[in-house]
């Protein structure tokens, strides 16, 4: 996972929203007895916690590269167990019958190692389910980098900047795991959030994609960063006459079978 910290408060603001793709993914996830699931970058332990109630015999493992974030997961998802561990190096202590991921794996580095590793983690039957943000080409994720760059920050922001990388495309995945699997399938769903409150876009970038940034940065100049960012922003997600900000926010689904 990304050595940014994670505040666990910001990132719940729009739990509803960020939890909503999680519950597609579940709901699409069909094992017929796991006996182990793993839920990678389980964050505050919402999708553990659904994970349990749809599999109550398994044993189920959040793990999570962020202390905030697991003390949270632990007093939210009774009845799971969680490792704290970087997702990049991380591997089962036995065979999955489900490996889960909802908005993490676009935090990591080449894909073509990250994947196949993790898909060889299955037990035989076993379901390889993931979900990852599309939206690198969107003004939320394509304002930061150049936000980042355009002022007088650059240099203190140079390896978030560098590090702003995007997931594959669909083709990839598909070339890449649908060989080792018995079945496969992708797709990609755009939800159209309403958020509430000032700069709304913002305070949910605030919450996961900016923290990178604003990690890097000290006061006053971590807020004049928000500042310009919010201000390039803006003019793409405009607060409606009902005080509502539209988000329209891309998400690319995979579920391989080994």
């Amino acid at each position: 996972m990304s050595k940014a910290s994670w505040n666990p408060e910001q990132y719940l603001r729009f739990q509803g929203e960020r939890l909503q793709p999680a519950l597609d993914l579940i709901a699409r996830l069909h094992h017929p007895a796991p006996q182990t699931v793993f839920d990678l970058g389980c964050g505050t332990g919402s999708g553990t916690d659904i994970l349990r109630t749809r599999f109550p015999d398994a044993r189920i493992t959040g793990v999570d590269s962020s202390p905030d974030m697991l003390k949270k997961a632990r007093a939210q998802a009774s009845g799971a167990d969680f490792v704290q561990a970087d997702l990049a190096n991380w591997t089962a202590d036995r065979p999955a019958d489900v490996i889960f991921s909802n908005a993490a794996l676009q935090w990591l580095p080449d894909h073509t190692k990250l994947f196949p590793h993790l898909f060889a983690q299955l037990a035989p039957g076993g379901v390889f389910a993931v979900q990852m943000p599309a939206m690198h080409d969107e003004p939320l994720r394509r304002l930061q980098p150049e936000t980042a760059a355009a002022g007088p920050w650059a240099a203190k922001l140079r390896q978030q900047i560098k590090a702003a990388h995007r997931i594959e495309k669909p083709e990839f995945y598909r070339d890449l795991l649908a060989p080792r699997a018995q079945a496969f399938e992708m797709w990609e769903t755009i939800y159209w959030h309403a958020l509430k409150g000032e700069d709304a876009a913002v305070q949910w970038a605030m919450g996961t994609s900016l923290r990178p940034y604003m990690d890097a940065l000290e006061e006053p100049e971590r807020s004049a960063f928000i500042r310009a960012y919010a201000d390039a922003v803006r003019p793409h997600y405009p607060c409606r006459s009902d005080g509502v900000t539209l988000l329209p926010f891309r998400r690319f689904f995979l579920l391989a079978r080994a």
